[in-house]
Formats: structure tokens, sequence, C-alpha cells
């Protein structure tokens, strides 16, 4: 069934430098989705323990896209938490499809259309791919990293900033819990767990910031420390 209501979430911790290109990519990827059908698109930046100008940056970047807008702030410093905030926001909204990103990643612009092209073939989990921006890393860090990290349909991955669920399976699975790191992995083994149907794929591979010292230390930026240092 294809959803006539998404709603995007992204935690955000300390990220005005990164908020702006992100909601461009996002709002690109609605604009396509709206364009193959009527369909209302719901974002929720979530502001978790921001010191810097985080909210700001989303609320000038998100009214200049035309998008819809929810900024929600927590104390919570965790990024299970965020998520689990920004998507009961949208299942409140009435969502029945959440698409999942990070503050330092940009998503394709088929993101969106992609994710409801195969919801409507009957899944109800789909894992996308994540790639380093290679601008902040050298040729020869992005090569290891490449030589290391499939890129393929049935990869093995599960990540956070490139990560989509009907909110029954995502209900049916208890939901993302308070964890600091792997709250994106642990949900993806119980919906999977439930019998929902899942696919993993690279049609819609985000690119990511490739820093090393990123927000979450056992996500993705430690990912990249380990392997490259």
């Amino acid at each position: 069934m294809t959803p006539r209501h998404t709603g995007v979430v992204i935690p955000a911790r300390n990220e005005e430098g990164f908020l702006p290109r992100c909601l461009a990519a996002v709002a690109a990827a609605v604009k396509n989705v709206e364009a193959a059908g009527p369909v209302r698109v719901s974002v929720a930046v979530v502001l978790d323990s921001c010191t810097d100008g985080s909210a700001e940056a989303a609320a000038q970047a998100g009214a200049g896209l035309g998008l819809e807008l929810h900024l929600l702030e927590t104390a919570a410093g965790n990024v299970g938490a965020a998520r689990a905030l920004g998507v009961d926001a949208m299942l409140r909204l009435g969502a029945g499809w959440i698409a999942n990103t990070d503050a330092d990643t940009v998503v394709p612009g088929n993101w969106l259309l992609m994710q409801h092209q195969l919801a409507e073939a009957g899944y109800g989990l789909i894992l996308g791919t994540v790639v380093p921006d290679a601008a902040d890393l050298t040729a020869e860090h992005l090569s290891i990293w490449h030589s290391r990290h499939e890129l393929s349909e049935g990869h093995p991955h599960v990540h956070g900033a490139n990560l989509g669920f009907s909110a029954a399976a995502y209900t049916a699975a208890g939901g993302f819990t308070a964890r600091a790191a792997h709250e994106d992995v642990q949900l993806a083994e119980r919906i999977k767990a439930a019998g929902t149907a899942w696919i993993a794929t690279d049609w819609i591979r985000a690119v990511t910031s490739g820093r090393r010292d990123g927000r979450t230390p056992e996500g993705f930026s430690g990912f990249l420390r380990q392997l490259l240092n």
C-alpha cells in the first residue's frame, strides 16, 4: 500500500553546519515523491541537547524550502531516545511510513519515491546504504572504506541515516529504545523477527559526513575511525 502520509525523522546534536544541506536534500526528495501522486510529508528535526544554532539553522532552511517542519527539543543526550521522540511525533500526526536519516547526511532525490514504491510492493522495512563524503577523506582512505564495505542489493548493513519502515511494523516491534548506539540495528532485528517483509537496497544510497569525531562515538564515525586509524 502506498503511504499517503510520510514522516521524516532527523536527530541532531549541534549540527548547525550540516542541517541546511540535509534539509535541502530532503526537500528535493519530497518534491519528487509529491510529483508522483498525492502525499503529505512531515519532517521532524529532533534537537538533542543542542548548544549551538541548530534550531535557527533548521528553522531558516525549512522555511526557505517550504517543508512542513516540526522542531522538537530534548535533553536526552541519546540518539535512540531522540529518534523515538521524532517517530512518536510523526505517528501522532498520522504518518503511515517513517523515513529516517541523520543531520550530517544527504539523501538522494529518489529517497522517498523509492521507499513508497517498495512499501507498495509489500515491504515494511527498508535498509538503505550510506557512504562517507569523499571530500572528507583522502583517496587512500576512501579506497580502504570501499574495499571493506558492501554496496549492493541484499547488503548486510543497517544505518539509522538511511532507514525506512511502516508505522505498523515500528509499533509492533516496540519502537526505538533509548540507546546511545546501535538502536537502529536492534530495531531492524526486532522488525525482521516479527516476520515483516524487508529489503536491503543500494538504490537509495545516501552520503554522510566522513568525520571521525561524530556525535555518536559508536556509530558511523566510530566505524570510520576504527577502520582508517
